[in-house]
């Protein structure tokens, strides 16, 4: 091969290359762009429902416990979409929530014991 067609090929893997990963950083951008749209509505949806006394327990809840926090989010907003709420949740309404919400993902545990007979020196004549 000539080295006018190894460039061309060069600079057309290169271009295919830096079209594929500006595709990916784009991809992943949208992606961003999409998850930051999403905060911003959850958290104008939980001004509009709750009040400050009320946002800052579910903030502090969020630091502690993300899982119950993000659980009882998506509780109040399926509750403001279905027009459930009447008026902004105070900081009892919340604790009253948080009980509800308790009780139903606490998990039961259980603690099993297997004992097992080990072998000591004292033990042979037993076998």
């Amino acid at each position: 091969m000539a080295d006018d067609e190894l460039d061309a090929i060069r600079r057309q893997r290169m271009a295919e290359l830096q079209a594929k990963h500006g595709d990916a950083s784009n991809n992943q951008q949208q992606g961003e762009e999409a998850k930051q749209r999403e905060t911003d509505m959850r958290n104008s949806i939980l001004a509009q429902v709750l009040d400050q006394s009320a946002r800052a327990r579910l903030s502090n809840l969020a630091l502690v416990k993300p899982e119950k926090a993000n659980a009882v989010e998506n509780y109040l907003i399926q509750m403001a979409r279905f027009g459930k709420l009447g008026a902004k949740i105070s900081e009892s309404g919340l604790i009253e929530i948080l009980e509800k919400v308790s009780q139903q993902t606490d998990k039961k545990t259980t603690v099993t014991f297997n004992r097992r007979k080990v072998m000591d020196s004292d033990d042979e004549d037993d076998y």
